[in-house]
């Protein structure tokens, strides 16, 4: 019995009953995957989606309709500052059991090795495991997808996950980001900006400055520059957001901008920063969460690229991106992951940036509002 196969033997519609996907990332990879948990919706609408995701990831689980469960746990083989106790792996195996799962998908990034996945689901006796791997997995991986991508990604997240379940017939013809606002999230946004000070009867948009790897992090004065130049020069209140252990960082270039900066860094939870984003005309933002949160909701992105990982470009939405060297300091001990794709143009500059929000916002006011 080939592959997909065994996926549509178990039942003549409806396919496996319970599946586990695997996605133990940052909650903008779980939304790059969303559509592919739609196609496996679509194309079996009894089974029951259950997502393992590490607790960054699965903060915006509850807002992707297609899925029925979340399992929080922070594996010890994806970064994380979280502490390990070797025998909650073990723990965890034993839960997963219990959950009598069909088959399990492990999704990962291209520089993912997905073998300590595999090999959880191993023990929790999941008889049909499907997912991307360069080496034979032998008995791990019962459905080992060989893959193409050994050193540069070559795919878009989303097409690399679409064509992952594609494997064994699961097709989705809406490859949009899923995620569905929480009643009130616009309102409670909007309600939190007037309370911070901003006139939300001027232009203002939203910049993200903060991100998890510093690698990723575009120089602050470049943010600081750009900043004052749409201010001074185009009227924009200019709306600092991030997390709560980013609020130093983002105040110290709120600071630097001026009175008409308001930093929101740590106040808002994410339901109510996706409603911030879906209101806002432009996200200017490091390549992180936030960006792909705006192009769920359909915001307009200028991204500030670090030349990591090219394969996180915003999905589907009006964007520039804006390209950046790493420090060679900070560049990944894996030499093997070290190329990215040339040229890669337009380069990063306050000048840039500020071409790039003229662009979108005229852009904008030529298209149906989203």
């Amino acid at each position: 019995m080939n592959v997909k196969d065994w996926w549509h033997n178990r039942d003549a519609t409806s396919g496996p009953r319970r599946i586990l996907c695997v996605r133990p990332d940052n909650f903008g990879d779980v939304l790059m995957t969303s559509p592919a948990f739609r196609a496996l919706k679509q194309t079996w609408p009894d089974c029951h989606l259950t997502l393992l995701a590490a607790s960054v990831g699965a903060v915006v689980a509850s807002m992707i309709p297609e899925l029925d469960e979340v399992i929080t746990f922070d594996v010890p083989w994806v970064r994380s500052d979280a502490q390990h106790d070797p025998a909650s792996v073990l723990t965890m195996a034993e839960t997963l059991r219990e959950g009598a799962f069909d088959a399990a998908i492990i999704f990962t990034v291209q520089s993912q090795n997905p073998l300590p996945t595999a090999m959880l689901c191993y023990l929790a006796g999941i008889p049909r495991v499907l997912g991307y791997c360069r080496e034979n997995p032998y008995q791990l991986l019962t459905d080992w997808i060989p893959d193409p991508e050994v050193l540069v990604a070559t795919r878009h997240e989303v097409d690399r996950q679409l064509d992952l379940v594609a494997t064994v017939g699961c097709q989705t013809y809406d490859v949009r980001l899923a995620l569905q606002l929480p009643a009130g999230a616009r309102e409670r946004a909007m309600q939190q900006l007037q309370e911070a000070g901003v006139d939300i009867m001027r232009p203002w948009l939203v910049l993200h400055p903060g991100v998890s790897e510093e690698k990723r992090r575009y120089p602050a004065n470049g943010f600081v520059k750009a900043a004052h130049r749409l201010t001074d020069l185009h009227n924009y209140q200019i709306v600092l957001t991030g997390s709560a252990s980013e609020w130093a960082y983002v105040d110290g270039i709120c600071q630097q901008i001026g009175e008409d900066a308001f930093n929101v860094a740590g106040t808002m939870d994410l339901a109510t920063l996706a409603g911030l984003l879906a209101e806002a005309p432009v996200l200017i933002s490091n390549n992180t969460g936030p960006v792909h949160l705006a192009a769920a909701v359909g915001t307009p992105v200028v991204v500030l690229y670090a030349k990591t990982n090219p394969q996180h470009t915003p999905w589907q939405v009006p964007n520039r991106v804006l390209y950046f060297d790493v420090p060679a300091e900070l560049r990944s001990r894996n030499v093997l992951l070290q190329q990215f794709p040339e040229p890669a143009e337009p380069v990063a500059s306050a000048d840039a940036i500020v071409l790039a929000v003229k662009e979108l916002a005229r852009e904008l006011i030529t298209v149906p509002a989203h």
